[in-house]
């Protein structure tokens, strides 16, 4: 069947990153040769995808909808079983498309780009791999499924935002997208839980059906952990700050990542969820806030940044906010087209941005005038309204002094009564006298019993091993001899067996 091909869609990329990783070791390739291995390595497999999605494109024009597929059960526990299956409707073939086309086209763009760079085929290998995590969040048919391209892509993400990790600033900008994205996977992961309650299962078509079958309040209790993860991976407030840390990335992974693919998987996952979501009408409202304020503060923000990377990505948090807003006033069908036609637009913006600097020399666009008469105003764009501040003074730095005190409490109290010194991790002071080294000290409540014990256990010894006498020593040469002469006996077998009818005949 055409259909079972649906598969090898995602896999495909996957299996060029891995095989990239294993072939571009460092040593193994070099050279302009092995570059063109890479690239078309990787462009082989994601044409190959794209030709797949072609044929079930067609396919779903010429005839009806496919059905889901179904490669199985995965996992399989009490109640809680997890199919193999992929989605074949409207939404995740125009989506899986749109991404194999953008994907395709920044793997070409990248050939070029990438040339002779360092860590070329790492590039590409990671690229690959995103690309096969965002085919599997688009072609998934549960939230399971996907949330494994979800974290797929999430990993993909860090490591592109670090790709030049010599510097400071790239990898420390790559943890701080990592753990924000974490915290929306945290609210994926009690999605699923509660959807596994009250649904039974994670699979699209049971959460089309049984939207209707449980209350309003258990639907939105259902669909509010999955919202906060689509919140948290398109950036929407108060998540946005990590958006513009991760332009540290090259231009191809900027123009896939943040302009074009990543950052409307939130906005998918929300699309999905449209048969919850009409149940639901306080979570929409919040949606529809969050989407009109995300959108007012990258319009407001982005007019007064001074490159163009910066420019386009908090035009991109202002359009993705815009599809938050359709969402929330019901408006599915008109999100949906506006994520296609913003992806395409938006990637090709990126691309063709270092082209653009290279022809006009010009770094930025002018203020607005009436934004450059008010310096509150202008101050208030230049600090970006001050979200990250709010964000690190409310959550980064009391998380960072709790993380102290539990450090300190552990080192203060846990260590000492375990019996394991805080002064072994401090470096030994070579100048300090031989003698002023202790060899063996006891720390904590284990290490205090070990002083005890220790000389009573060697003024025993002293004395009956040592310097016990001759009578001691003669005792324990007579129960010796004693023991021998037990175990020559033993040795031979008649009184082996005879020990052993013994022992059947006391236990009958």
């Amino acid at each position: 069947m055409p259909t079972d091909l649906i598969a090898l869609v995602p896999l495909l990329p996957l299996f060029a990153a891995v095989m990239i990783a294993l072939f571009a070791t460092p040593g193994r390739r070099r050279g302009d040769y092995a570059e063109r291995v890479t690239a078309r390595s990787a462009l082989a497999a994601v044409t190959l995808s794209l030709a797949l999605l072609a044929m079930l494109g067609v396919g779903a024009l010429l005839h009806q909808p496919f059905e889901p597929v179904n490669f199985g059960t995965w996992f399989a526990a009490g109640d809680i079983e997890i199919r193999l299956s992929f989605v074949l409707d409207g939404l995740g073939l125009t989506a899986a498309l749109v991404v194999a086309v953008i994907g395709w086209l920044t793997l070409l763009f990248s050939a070029r780009y990438m040339h002779r760079e360092a860590g070329f085929h790492r590039f590409f290998a990671v690229m690959c791999l995103f690309i096969a995590a965002m085919l599997f969040i688009v072609l998934a048919g549960n939230a399971v499924l996907m949330f494994i391209g979800w974290e797929l892509a999430g990993l993909a993400s860090y490591l592109l935002i670090g790709y030049a990790h010599e510097r400071a600033t790239a990898t420390r900008n790559a943890v701080r997208a990592f753990v924000t994205n974490r915290i929306g996977d945290a609210g994926f992961l009690l999605g699923l839980a509660i959807a596994y309650r009250y649904l039974g299962n994670t699979e699209w078509a049971t959460v089309a059906t049984g939207a209707g079958t449980i209350g309003n309040l258990a639907v939105g209790v259902v669909v509010f952990g999955f919202v906060v993860a689509a919140l948290a991976k398109s950036a929407q407030l108060p998540f946005s700050p990590w958006i513009a840390r991760a332009l540290e990335g090259p231009t191809p992974s900027s123009a896939i990542f943040y302009g074009a693919l990543m950052i409307h998987a939130g906005v998918y996952l929300c699309l999905r969820l449209e048969p919850l979501l009409a149940h639901s009408p306080v979570i929409m409202g919040l949606l529809a806030t969050i989407g009109l304020l995300t959108a007012l503060y990258g319009w407001f923000v982005g007019l007064v940044q001074c490159d163009v990377k910066s420019a386009l990505i908090f035009g991109t948090l202002a359009q993705v906010g815009l599809m938050f807003l359709w969402i929330g006033l019901g408006a599915f069908d008109l999100a949906a087209w506006h994520l296609g036609l913003h992806a395409v637009f938006r990637a090709y913006q990126f691309l063709a941005a270092p082209s653009y600097l290279h022809h006009t020399g010009t770094r930025a666009r002018p203020v607005p005038h009436w934004l450059g008469r008010s310096e509150a105003l202008y101050t208030a764009a230049l600090e970006r309204l001050w979200v990250e501040a709010f964000t690190d003074a409310t959550v980064a730095r009391p998380a960072q002094a709790l993380a102290a005190e539990l450090r300190s409490f552990d080192e203060q109290v846990v260590s000492r009564l375990a019996g394991t010194p805080a002064e072994l991790h401090a470096p030994e002071d070579e100048t300090a006298p031989q003698g002023a080294r202790e060899i063996v000290r006891g720390h904590g409540l284990a290490g205090a019993l070990l002083e005890w014990i220790a000389p009573r256990l060697y003024r025993v010894e002293q004395r009956l091993l040592l310097t016990g006498g001759a009578g001691v020593q003669r005792v324990f040469r007579t129960l010796g001899g004693y023991l021998e002469v037990v175990e020559r006996l033993l040795e031979r077998p008649r009184y082996l067996m005879l020990i052993i009818l013994i022992a059947l005949a006391a236990a009958l």
